[in-house]
This record gives structure tokens, sequence and C-alpha cells, in this order.
């Protein structure tokens, strides 16, 4: 026991630098530009929200790629100038833009020729907006994350994205995110003003962050679980009311966990990535690291333990899954 005793302080030391050595890197993309939900609310002041969520971007001071629909650039089949506006501020600040689809539109629902037709007209504004800065599109990222419901689906849409120029953006961190910012955009849309609605705004910020960080705990062990080593991982997140409140804050607190902020392009390095969307056939869109295991057959234990969102945060936003 005294041995033991001993041994003890050097153990932890030797476990403290072994945490100190894992080296957490992590790339954020943004989902849903110039704004999430933009087909359903048209908010008034959507011009103060947009430069709210840019100051944070600038707070926090990381790199960003953000996925655009088409769609949300229109008003009854108009583009709006302004919100195209909303596009150069993002290049103007140096952030890369991808392809979202036009209309968001469910690979694993509508099938390969329809998703093919949607995908390349949502460059019809992207790609010249680009072709201003000598820039051309160079990632996409499927709505809802789902890739195809058969290899061959896969397959078929990898070459596709090949010929077009284009990289598939993985997600590896995936989250409950977007169930809190619906929560945050409904209180903020539909109370008014008062300490009732500023208190409930205030829960949903303090309680966003942790939930996120959580989040990426647990996607950091499945990485270790799974592969041995930390992965450079690929953050999910959207443009969206509480990110415009909240981001710098989340960086922050993501960096104090030890984490560096890197490329898209620096992340997708890990050979890992090469293994692309494989291992799952179903109709949803589950984290890359997942789909790995899927494909490695791990049991069902070894997915246990992921954070949820809250059951009140789930009511405001008028959900009941995520």
């Amino acid at each position: 026991m005294r041995l033991l005793l001993r041994a003890l302080p050097l153990l932890l030391l030797s476990l403290a630098a072994q945490a100190a050595d894992v080296d957490r890197r992590i790339a954020v993309t943004i989902d849903d530009l110039p704004w999430a939900r933009l087909d359903e609310i048209q908010p008034a002041n959507l011009q103060a929200r947009h430069q709210a969520l840019m100051a944070q971007l600038r707070q926090a001071d990381v790199p960003v790629v953000g996925f655009v629909n088409g769609n949300k650039l229109e008003v009854d089949g108009r583009v709006q100038p302004e919100r195209v506006q909303m596009l150069r501020d993002w290049l103007d600040a140096g952030y890369v833009l991808g392809n979202h689809t036009w209309s968001h539109m469910d690979l694993n629902a509508k099938g390969v020729a329809a998703f093919q037709q949607d995908f390349l007209r949502g460059e019809q504004v992207l790609r010249p907006l680009l072709a201003e800065r000598g820039q051309v599109p160079q990632w996409m990222r499927h709505p809802y994350l789902r890739a195809g419901r058969t290899p061959e689906d896969r397959a078929v849409m990898d070459a596709f994205f090949a010929q077009h120029g284009y990289r598939v953006a993985p997600v590896t961190v995936d989250n409950g995110e977007w169930v809190w910012a619906f929560a945050y955009a409904n209180v903020m849309n539909e109370q008014a003003d008062s300490p009732e609605r500023e208190a409930t705004l205030a829960r949903l910020r303090k309680g966003y962050v942790p939930y996120m960080l959580n989040k990426v705990d647990y996607y950091e062990q499945q990485s270790q679980a799974l592969l041995g080593y930390a992965l450079p991982q690929v953050w999910l997140m959207h443009a969206n009311e509480l990110n415009a409140a909240t981001f710098a804050e989340l960086v922050a607190a993501t960096r104090r966990r030890g984490y560096r902020f890197v490329s898209l392009d620096e992340a997708m390095r890990d050979p890992a990535y090469a293994r692309g969307a494989q291992g799952y056939d179903g109709r949803y869109g589950p984290s890359w690291l997942h789909r790995w295991a899927m494909a490695e057959k791990k049991p069902k234990a070894f997915y246990a333990g992921e954070p949820e969102v809250p059951q009140w945060v789930k009511t405001l936003a008028r959900v009941d899954y995520e």
C-alpha cells in the first residue's frame, strides 16, 4: 500500500502529461447561409441579426466554411441584393463559402437525379459571386447530413461532386444546436419584450454552451475509442440568432478545453476522412464517426452516452426529436 501511495503522484503526473499531449483540433462549419429558416421566418431586423453574427465571428477569430442555400437569397423568385450582400460580408471577412444545395434538399428522400439538379441550381448565384474574387466553390455539405441510401448512390454522387470540382464536407461533431436555435428564435420572434422573455433567452444561452462542449467531449471519446486518437473534428453549426449571441463564448470555452481551431482543409488531411460517408444506409444522417463505427459493426453499447437536448428546450423549439 505504501508503495502504491508513493507511485500515485507519478501516475497522476503521467496521466496529466498524456492528456496535455492530445492534439485537439476542430474546424467550424456553418450551414444554411445567408440565414437559417428564412423560408419560414423573415425577421424585420434580419440585417441587425446578421451583423450581430458577423461581430461574433470576428471576435472569435477562427476559420469558417459557410454553406449557402440558394433559395434563401430569393423572395417570390427574385434574388434579393441585400441577401447577396450578406454573403459578400462573409467573403469580406475571409471566410469560405460552399454549396448546400438550392432548396436544402434531402438526397435520401428525393433521389440522385433530383438532388443533382437542385445542387447545380444552388450554384446560380454562388459561382458568379465567388468568380468576382477569382474563386470557385470547392466544398459541399449534404442537407441533414444525408449522403445516399445505398453504396451505389454514394458512389454516383461522389463522382458527380468530383466532376464539378467539389469536396464533401463531413460532420463528426453532430449535435442538436438547431433545436436550441429554434427555441431561441421562437422566443425572440413570438414573445413580447418582458423580464420573463429575457430570462428565458438568458437560460437558453447559459445552457447552450455547456451542451455543445459536452458534445465535443463525447465525440472526442468516440474518436479515441474507434480510431485510437483524437481526430481533427468537424463541427456543425448554423447561421442563426443563438450563435449571433453566443459564438464567441462557445469558441473561447472550447479553447479552454485545449482545442485549436483549424481550417476544414487542414482537418480533412487526416487519413481517416478517406473512408468517406461509408457505413450507413438508412434514411438519416449520422456523424461520420458513427458511420465508420457502423462499418466496423460496433455494438449498440458503443454509441451510448451521447448528450441530449433537454426536454424544456425541445418544448420551446416545438420539436420532439433532434
